[in-house]
């Protein structure tokens, strides 16, 4: 029997029984008051780790910046290794039905293929176009709780325009969008807890069986995963590369903005109700914690998170610096009134701290530390941001402001 690292039993037993986020009745020291919440100093975005001040674009992006993300990829979120031996990748397009949605789109099912001497994996990746836009076109692309092996990417038999999901396919296709889906366990299970079977061990060397504690968790697998399928849309003669807008919601939205910081090929990233780990500020320990997270969802984020359980303050970094690494591309954060679990607030003010970075590339940030009214969106900016009334979901209204902010940035033509 192979042993895995310390406290993983426990925390298995726990978390494969947890839902993806909801809080618990025995949360009793979850804080939703904003009277209650810590003082709190968030550490700089343009001074350097030396303690130099930034004051250029070249200074962002040579030194700033790359410390910042190491110090995420390093503490927070696991870097990717290097394979001990190259991985070969393959794609296949294994069917192509160009009558979807009564012929407005086309559907490609797209199988790529990861392989070398300790194993192989393989995602499957869809791809929707409209027919009637001259190509290629922008395109969406979401990490995906649903499944792209099963029928939820199927046309609604009863809601014209609606995957049986429920999600809005129609009106991708008509504002002149692709739209891509990724689902998150093809390559790492939902709350991984040993990483024997996950993509994740095609990367070990020799006598290796579980991640470092620096290496990638669960976030950065799927992370991952999206910039591969990214690597597949640079080859679709229907999609234009250089206008994919990555986007999720909760756990995925937490992944998406960690996705576009990292790979600077996306365009433009949406994030949807993400909260901690995502777009919400660690140091307000409002809602959801990193202690919580690491209870319900161990490998979620690295192993050297789990150092700043109630050390947040610690952390060299907050949220605000992840929104500030997309920079200049644009990015949107979604929030609920509802949603406590996801800090809205605090997903607000992470967008608006983010903005100084913007600001010094030239771009417009959010103009006022002020949440905005709820239901009034910002989307005149390279930062959006929306709260609307009810809880954690997605509704016709975020989509409707999902594709307003992306036909904006990304010039998709009906």
């Amino acid at each position: 029997m192979k042993l895995i690292p310390a406290l993983t039993l426990a925390f298995a037993c726990l978390c494969l029984s947890t839902l993806a986020r909801e809080p618990k009745e025995s949360d009793k020291d979850v804080n939703y008051d904003e009277a209650r919440l810590p003082r709190y100093d968030l550490p700089s975005l343009l001074v350097t780790s030396e303690g130099k001040p930034v004051t250029t674009a070249e200074q962002w992006f040579n030194v700033r910046r790359p410390q910042i993300m190491s110090l995420f990829g390093n503490l927070v979120y696991g870097v990717v290794p290097e394979p001990a031996e190259p991985i070969r990748t393959t794609f296949e397009v294994i069917s192509t039905d160009r009558e979807f949605l009564n012929r407005t789109g086309t559907r490609k099912d797209v199988r790529i293929r990861f392989e070398n001497s300790r194993g192989s994996d393989e995602m499957l990746v869809l791809v929707f176009t409209p027919n009637n836009a001259a190509k290629p076109v922008p395109a969406i692309m979401k990490h995906s709780f649903n499944s792209t092996h099963g029928r939820d990417f199927d046309a609604h038999p009863d809601r014209p325009g609606h995957f049986r999901n429920g999600w809005p396919i129609g009106d991708f296709l008509q504002r002149g969008f692709g739209f891509v889906a990724v689902y998150q366990q093809d390559l790492v299970a939902h709350n991984e807890v040993e990483f024997l079977k996950s993509i994740h061990r095609l990367f070990y060397r020799e006598g290796q069986s579980f991640p470092k504690a620096n290496e990638w968790g669960v976030l950065s697998a799927v992370a991952w995963g999206g910039s591969r399928a990214l690597d597949y849309l640079e080859s679709d003669p229907d999609i234009d590369a250089k206008r994919v807008a990555i986007m999720g919601h909760s756990k995925m939205g937490k992944a998406a903005l960690w996705t576009a910081a990292q790979d600077q090929r996306f365009a433009l990233a949406i994030s949807a109700q993400s909260g901690c780990a995502g777009a919400a500020l660690w140091r307000r320990k409002y809602g959801e914690t990193l202690e919580k997270m690491v209870t319900r969802f161990p490998y979620w984020l690295s192993r050297n998170a789990w150092k700043f359980v109630n050390n947040e303050d610690d952390l060299p970094v907050d949220q605000h610096m992840l929104l500030a690494c997309i920079a200049p591309r644009p990015v949107y954060v979604h929030s609920g009134v509802e949603d406590t679990w996801a800090d809205g607030r605090g997903e607000y003010l992470s967008a608006y701290h983010a903005g100084e970075v913007y600001r010094l590339l030239g771009k417009k940030g959010l103009e006022t530390e002020s949440s905005p009214p709820v239901g009034e969106a910002i989307l005149d900016s390279d930062v959006g941001y929306h709260i609307r009334a009810g809880g954690h979901s997605i509704v016709p209204y975020d989509w409707a402001r999902f594709l307003d902010f992306a036909g904006r940035h990304l010039k998709a033509a009906p």
